[in-house]
């Protein structure tokens, strides 16, 4: 049996999928992307009058990933430190991973302790985001034991 994890604290899905969904002491995440929760508006997106994307910063969105990954992340039950695999999807992986790499570095400093990770690079995402997430995180019972 599993458990539906939705958040006002993260943006809405963009699909008919939950935000996450915990299955035993595991926390599975959909792909979570920059969108504010608030505005439904991605951080560091330059549009042209017609919506087109001219240019996008992706130190803004992979950080404001990040907070919206923690957020799905403390409504499961879970924090940070409990992320054990993410697969991170990027639109430009020539442009754009040496500073979403740096970005990690800051938010994962030591590999001993950080999640595992692939990266893989892809044409298109289904809004004008340059990156999503999508993350696996062990819910501890206890963190006081951990």
């Amino acid at each position: 049996m599993s458990e539906v994890i939705h958040t006002d604290s993260a943006p809405k899905p963009v699909g008919a999928y939950p935000h996450a969904r915990r299955v035993g002491n595991f926390l599975f995440l959909s792909g979570i992307g920059p969108r504010d929760p608030e505005t439904n508006k991605i951080p560091g997106n330059e549009s042209f009058a017609d919506g087109r994307v001219h240019k996008y910063d992706i130190e803004t969105q992979t950080n404001a990933v990040f907070a919206n990954v923690r957020a799905v992340l403390e409504a499961g039950g879970a924090r940070w430190e409990d992320l054990v695999d993410v697969t991170v999807y990027l639109t430009d992986m020539a442009r754009d991973f040496k500073a979403y790499n740096a970005v990690w570095t800051e938010h994962f400093p030591d590999p001993a302790t950080a999640p595992c990770r692939t990266t893989v690079g892809i044409t298109a995402l289904p809004t004008p985001i340059a990156i999503e997430l999508k993350c696996t995180a062990v819910v501890r019972s206890d963190p006081e034991l951990e």
